[in-house]
């Protein structure tokens, strides 16, 4: 069972280390700040994820604007921050208040995560984003390149992150409880929202109702008429918005796993999945990432499973769970001497299989600071982070979170390219399927850039 943590505790015990996730080097833009002082926060998508995102900020800095495309949510948030400017447009917010705001959260639909969170960069603030990372492969790069190079404070919001749990089964496999580990198995629950085989065109256009400001909730997106079913939450699975199911939740399911086996670039990937069409995600997919060996640890391979095959839940081999039963969500790490089982959406939990051979089994002592206050607990990092000037502290920084979303998007070009791909890290690129190439990124409509 997992322990929850106090404040007090978490503060004492994130002082422990340095997390040592952080490669960039150098100093932030900023000098440490006082204990005292308070940030000014703004948050960009107040709606759904970002209700939470932006109260959680609220109890630890001034929030003094907020940014939705949807004027019934921002008048919501309103009621909470009395005080805080309202925009539709982050961009003019930015323009406005640039000099006001010290940091961000960004949590809009997929498709503007990168948009807005690049542009806070580089103006220096810091930055909070909602999983995914970005929308494409090319906007991860971008990112985590662009938060070394303006030396700001960020983390990505995948909440099991901060769980003791899941940094405990970091602990455990790099200890080597398990041996070894040559297979990784992740698996979940959805698609949850419409997409294939029921959903292969778009929706009717309809008028755009007056409280929604359709071009700015388009953003970079190709233009395309409002209709019931993008906005709110069904975005995710239309591949002009939203990253599908691997985008939406293996940030979360396959973040202990690409943690504890310290997991770089791919070397290819590949997926067999359900029929393509040009606007929504497929039903199914099983999608195989293979990893070179790192220094002594051997090369791994990597599937993911999603959505419904052959009227079936798709799952891995039921034999590698022990007679456990699966839960909707779950990760298997499969090693020489056992398998480290994870039955959460978020790696919060762990037990190793077979049972019988890790009776009376004790954790090694603890190397990684313990959190334990979830989602909050994040954006405490965070905040953390930035008031004493230590990017390292937050513990999934856009340099391990660019990383993670580039490789895991990676996934659903493979979906599209309907071959095995072999990818070249440092210099992106597919060398066997250069026309592939094409779904790392796409234009942007005029007026948004990265």
């Amino acid at each position: 069972m997992t322990r929850r943590t106090t404040r007090r505790q978490f503060i004492q015990q994130t002082s422990l280390a340095g997390f040592g996730f952080w490669v960039a080097g150098g100093l932030s833009r900023t000098f440490s700040r006082s204990p005292n002082e308070k940030l000014n926060i703004a948050g960009i998508g107040v709606g759904g994820k970002g209700h939470s995102d932006i109260e959680q900020a609220g109890k630890l800095g001034n929030v003094v604007a907020i940014c939705d495309i949807d004027d019934k949510v921002l008048e919501a948030r309103a009621k909470d921050f009395p005080n805080a400017k309202k925009y539709n447009d982050f961009r003019k917010m930015f323009d406005e208040m640039g000099k006001s705001i010290d940091a961000v959260t960004v949590s809009t639909p997929d498709h503007t995560h990168a948009v807005a969170a690049m542009m806070a960069i580089k103006m220096g603030k810091h930055v909070y984003c909602q999983k995914p990372l970005t929308h494409t492969v090319r906007e991860a790069r971008e990112l985590r390149l662009a938060a070394r190079q303006y030396k700001v404070c960020t983390q990505m919001g995948n909440q099991g992150s901060a769980e003791n749990g899941l940094r405990e089964a970091v602990e455990v496999v790099q200890a080597g409880a398990i041996g070894p580990v040559t297979e990784v198995h992740v698996w979940t629950n959805r698609p949850i929202w419409p997409q294939a085989p029921k959903l292969t065109k778009r929706p009717a256009p309809k008028p755009v109702p007056p409280h929604v400001h359709w071009d700015l909730w388009l953003g970079p997106a190709p233009e395309r008429p409002y209709g019931d079913g993008y906005h709110p939450f069904a975005w995710r699975g239309f591949w002009d918005f939203g990253t599908g199911a691997l985008g939406d939740m293996a940030c979360h399911t396959a973040n202990m796993a690409f943690r504890a086996l310290k997991l770089g670039y791919p070397i290819s990937v590949s997926a067999e999945n359900g029929e393509i069409n040009p606007e929504t995600y497929p039903g199914w997919a099983t999608i195989t990432f293979q990893f070179p060996a790192r220094g002594e640890w051997p090369p791994v391979k990597l599937v993911w499973y999603e959505g419904h095959r052959d009227g079936k839940k798709n799952l891995p081999p039921k034999e590698l769970l022990h007679g456990e039963n699966p839960p909707g969500s779950g990760s298997l790490l499969v090693g020489a001497k056992g398998i480290l089982y994870s039955p959460n959406d978020y790696g919060a939990r762990y037990v190793l299989l077979p049972k019988k051979d890790f009776a009376g089994f004790k954790p090694p002592q603890p190397t990684l600071p313990r959190n334990g206050r979830g989602d909050l607990g994040m954006k405490e990092e965070w905040v953390r982070a930035i008031m004493e000037n230590k990017p390292e502290i937050a513990y999934s920084n856009f340099d391990f979170a660019g990383l993670l979303t580039e490789t895991i998007l990676l996934g659903n070009v493979a979906m599209r390219a309907g071959k095995k791909l072999e990818w070249d890290g440092e210099n992106m690129k597919f060398p066997n399927a250069s026309d592939t190439e094409k779904f790392l990124h796409f234009e942007y409509r005029k007026g948004w850039t990265l």
